[in-house]
């Protein structure tokens, strides 16, 4: 084994990422505009830190707003606790749910690489 196969993903973080892919079903455009900089920060730390500061100084205006918190909490230690490779997957089962959603992703990180 020259160890370049990639790791399977674990059947736990499987079921972790089902179950933002359905929360993320159903958020309105606010909260999925809110987790697109959350997703940002994660993917290129420190250059959208500003952004998430403010960010998180706004309260998403929707009926329940502690779910949504709760959720955006447990995504990020479920991510963190994710492998790289995991990670990847999850952007490839997201983007099968919402191309729209990645691609602006995708362009944004892009945006930020070119302001090096």
């Amino acid at each position: 084994m020259n160890g370049l196969s990639p790791q399977p993903i674990s059947y736990v973080t499987l079921q972790e990422q089902r179950c933002v892919l359905s929360w993320f079903q159903g958020w309105n455009v606010p909260q999925r505009e809110r987790f697109m900089q959350d997703l940002l920060g994660k993917a290129v730390p420190g250059k959208v830190c500003t952004l998430l500061d403010s960010l998180s100084t706004l309260q998403v205006k929707d009926k329940l707003p502690n779910i949504f918190e709760c959720q955006l909490r447990l995504w990020t230690q479920w991510f963190e606790s994710w492998e790289e490779e995991e990670r990847n997957h999850f952007l490839h089962i997201l983007e099968e749910k919402d191309p729209v959603f990645v691609a602006q992703f995708y362009s944004c990180v892009a945006g930020t690489a070119a302001k090096d």
